[in-house]
């Protein structure tokens, strides 16, 4: 288990918190570890009926840890990382997220599994995979087109800049903004009121709103995770690290 995710459960929601702040959040393989165990005890209690996941009001998660990353690069068939996007996208339970601050790579992409998203003021998302010289992950080049369309999918993927918490209101991948202090809180009232519906009739609508993607999700997240493993290794994925750990621009004009 990782000291940086902390976890409780109250009013029949398990809360995650990803408490790193110094670090902006960036998620380690511990992290994921400890996440997807919480995942599972939800999964494995009926008493647990929401998810609940949040950072602090000043920060969501900057994505990976760089250095541990490079340490222990994910596979493409089983690492940490994929055992928490395959957990919360088959999470038959609905997922509810406060976002604050930056939420980059990872912080965007898992937005897209859940089924309520309360944003901060400060909030900006960006997937900047392509810029890392890697590829979308966790489903996102399925899910992302699917909620946004094509070419804003497209622009936030290729492009990989972020967008503020207005425009992702507008766009669709979150249901409401409001102050940072107020994001988690009201995530939680959010989450506490699905909690107290009827928890049959909740999965089951669940279930079936999700019915015609769920197949192609896992399949999806299995494809880009292949991908990601190849590009991880290559010369452009190595300049890009290289560029980022020295804070200098990149230079692909070789490649």
């Amino acid at each position: 288990m990782s000291e940086h995710i902390h976890t409780d459960t109250r009013d029949r929601v398990l809360r995650i918190e990803l408490r790193r702040p110094d670090k902006k959040n960036a998620i380690t393989v511990a992290m994921y570890e400890a996440m997807s165990a919480a995942l599972e005890r939800a999964a494995g209690d009926p008493e647990l009926r929401v998810i609940l996941i949040h950072g602090q009001p000043e920060v969501f998660t900057s994505g990976n840890d760089i250095v541990d990353f490079l340490n222990l690069p994910p596979g493409a068939a089983d690492s940490p990382v994929l055992r928490f996007l395959t957990l919360i996208s088959q999470s038959d339970k609905p997922v509810v997220a406060a976002v604050t601050g930056v939420a980059v790579g990872i912080g965007t992409t898992m937005l897209l599994h859940c089924d309520y998203v309360v944003a901060g003021e400060s909030a900006q998302l960006s997937a900047p995979f392509v810029n890392l010289g890697l590829c979308p992950e966790g489903g996102s080049s399925l899910l992302l087109p699917l909620a946004v369309g094509y070419l804003r999918a497209a622009e936030l993927l290729l492009f990989g800049e972020a967008i503020g918490a207005g425009q992702a209101r507008d766009w669709g991948l979150v249901n409401r903004v409001v102050a940072d202090g107020q994001a988690i809180p009201q995530a939680r009232a959010r989450a506490m009121a699905l909690a107290a519906k009827p928890p049959a009739a909740l999965r089951a609508s669940k279930s079936l709103l999700k019915r015609r993607v769920a197949p192609l999700v896992l399949q999806t997240i299995h494809e880009e995770a292949a991908s990601f493993a190849q590009l991880l290794g290559s010369a452009e994925a190595k300049e890009a690290f290289a560029a980022f750990v020295a804070k200098r621009p990149a230079d692909f004009s070789r490649f």
